[in-house]
């Protein structure tokens, strides 16, 4: 074949904007569902009942209403029901499993053997009270900006807070015990020539003796799942006798566990010295002092 020579400036030129649509199957049934919620005529006074929500009014169905859209489609409901409450799917299904922790009993199968049950336990959420005040309200177009940002950046600022709001739990551990150290530094490897980044190393990034990675999660997704490469990043580039500490929490590694585990599999081998959590400050804290002691620092 002739050898062909790029140019950078000529491919840039080239390139075009790859319109997709977001929607597919699944978006579509949510949407079609959505569009059998009907709301009240009229709005609430403060000594009125309830009124029953007319739900697919074609069939006039009877009974709870949040039971009537589980039957209907128990996947589009759940959607439904997690997007009035403004959960991602990881976080939603945190939240069943905390509330109905019997395996398997989150989901379809404990809802279709106690349908009241598992109704019950979704309005402890207060979802209906949510859901009835959603569709009373009066949209403006900024409200429809502001949700537009609440999801694409509003997103990823959460996830950043959640990870600052943790390393700031282990820093005030960490300022406890140690006047030295370097934060969110980029620490000097066992050649001594690269450098690999850590949330904190102690006396200092030029010579860690202690290095701790902070993860904090809220929210499912690769970023939680990036956490194996730069955990192993850090093992592959620290001292061997440097003594690596992970700190993290979030209850949705719980939706990644086969991630975790390998997380716990590295502290098994020896290349963490432990995994902490918030409810772990005090052994955190009891080991940071030992290390302090051990390492003459």
């Amino acid at each position: 074949m002739k050898k062909i020579v790029q140019k950078t400036d000529t491919l840039l030129e080239s390139l075009c904007t790859l319109e997709t649509d977001w929607q597919d199957d699944f978006s579509n049934r949510v949407i079609q569902f959505l569009e059998k919620l009907e709301k009240p005529d009229t709005p609430l006074s403060d000594t009125d009942e309830p009124p029953e929500w007319e739900l697919f009014p074609e069939t006039e169905p009877s009974g709870n209403p949040l039971t009537v859209l589980l039957d209907a489609d128990f996947d589009a409901a759940s959607t439904v029901f997690r997007l009035f409450l403004e959960k991602s799917n990881d976080e939603y299904k945190s939240v069943l499993k905390e509330l109905m922790p019997e395996k398997g009993m989150s989901g379809a199968k404990g809802f279709r053997k106690d349908k009241g049950s598992y109704v019950q336990k979704l309005n402890s959420l207060n979802l209906e009270e949510i859901m009835q005040a959603t569709m009373e309200r009066k949209y403006t177009w900024q409200d429809i900006i502001i949700e537009r940002l609440k999801a694409g950046r509003g997103s990823a600022i959460k996830g950043q807070k959640r990870g600052r709001q943790l390393e700031d739990f282990v820093e005030t551990a960490v300022a406890e015990v140690f006047e030295n150290y370097d934060a969110r530094c980029s620490f000097t490897g066992m050649s001594g020539d690269s450098t690999e980044k850590a949330d904190f190393a102690i006396p200092s990034k030029e010579n860690p003796e202690i290095i701790i990675e902070v993860k904090g999660y809220g929210a499912t997704g690769s970023k939680q799942t990036d956490v194996i490469g730069d955990i192993s990043r850090i093992i592959q580039e620290k001292r061997h006798d440097s003594t690596f500490l992970i700190f993290t929490d979030g209850v949705t590694w719980k939706e990644r566990e086969s991630d975790f585990r390998k997380l716990v599999a590295y502290q098994n081998q020896g290349y963490i010295y432990r995994i902490y959590t918030k409810a772990m400050r005090r052994e955190f804290l009891e080991d940071l002092r030992l290390l302090k002691e051990e390492k003459n620092l």
